[in-house]
């Protein structure tokens, strides 16, 4: 396999060959990838103004959704969500139970699932190959994320509301993992094709 291909993500570089083997690789990712969004959670500040703590979730589910492809991606996101509803304390600040699935933050949990596919689905199409392309793919899963956490927020207390407690704190974070993100996943597809 070569980097050109447009299909590749990165966890297809590494993929054994064997049908069980590739299957167990598969797992492996996904579950990987439940764990990897947990800690993130637990890289929470709350802020006294409002019920949505500033977290690295976003950014770890932005980076699964390019690394593991669509599919894996979003199944790692709903498998961290299932996790937590369940009890396991992998919500943000170590919250665990189905109360959070109903609460302020519920919106941008959902988001999670569909910005990691969609991000994937971009990444399978070569958008993570460049510093742009990957910005793009980047501020199309946090809109993705905030449109789905401020439509739940609003529900709850109003859009004026919503955005004060859900989106204009999270703004200078945003940019900062966007950058991140954006930068860093070109790097990483240049240090392969050297490498080869």
């Amino acid at each position: 396999m070569t980097t050109k291909n447009p299909a590749l993500n990165y966890a297809d570089l590494w993929r054994p060959q064997a049908p069980a083997q590739s299957w167990a690789y598969s797992l492996a990712l996904v579950v990987g990838g439940s764990l990897f969004i947990a800690l993130a959670a637990q890289i929470a500040i709350p802020l006294p103004f409002t019920p949505v703590p500033v977290t690295g979730q976003s950014l770890a589910v932005l980076l699964l959704g390019v690394l593991l492809g669509s599919r894996k991606g979003a199944a790692s996101v709903l498998l961290y969500l299932g996790e937590g509803a369940m009890g396991l304390p992998f919500f943000a600040k170590g919250a665990a139970g189905l109360a959070i699935l109903r609460g302020a933050t519920a919106g941008y949990l959902l988001g999670f699932v569909v910005a990691a596919f969609v991000v994937g689905w971009l990444a399978e199409r070569g958008w993570d190959r460049d510093l742009w392309r990957s910005g793009a793919a980047m501020m199309v899963g946090n809109a993705i994320i905030f449109a789905c956490g401020l439509t739940w927020l609003s529900y709850l207390v109003g859009f004026s509301k919503a955005l004060t407690l859900g989106f204009y704190p999270f703004v200078p974070g945003m940019l900062v993992k966007l950058v991140l993100a954006s930068a860093l996943l070109p790097i990483g597809w240049n240090f392969i094709k050297y490498k080869k």
